[in-house]
């Protein structure tokens, strides 16, 4: 008898609902980027799809993007983008792409997420942004 109640013992667990799991490790998400600190900064920004050389804008440096104004591309085109870091030796060369454009009184606004950024240029933000 103990030795049915052993071989019926890995069918119940097998049957039972899945026991506890760990969660996995979230991404980070949009969101996430947005909750980041933001430091106002100066850029250059031009359309990649038109050429023609940069234009100099106020706006500010997140995790993950910037916000400019003054500007009003199309949602999801891709712009370029060139600014240093404070404190920072070497000139950032990012792309990013138009999320949205908002509006606040009669300016615009230009939110653009970094689709290709060197490794290097997002860990000198990140280091920055953290204060060190």
């Amino acid at each position: 008898m103990v030795a049915e109640e052993k071989q019926a013992l890995p069918q119940k667990r097998e049957d039972a609902p899945e026991q506890r799991q760990e969660p996995a490790p979230a991404a980070v998400s949009d969101d996430d980027r947005r909750d980041s600190q933001r430091v106002p900064i100066e850029l250059l920004v031009r359309d990649s799809a038109l050429g023609g050389s940069f234009e100099p804008f106020h706006g500010n440096l997140a995790l993950g993007g910037v916000w400019f104004d003054a500007f009003h591309p199309p949602v999801g085109s891709r712009l370029e983008v060139r600014f240093l870091v404070p404190g920072g030796r070497h000139e950032i060369r990012a792309v990013g792409e138009v999320l949205r454009i908002s509006r606040e009184g009669p300016r615009f606004g230009a939110h653009v997420k970094f689709v290709e950024i060197p490794l290097e240029a997002e860990l000198a933000i990140a280091r920055y942004l953290q204060g060190g």
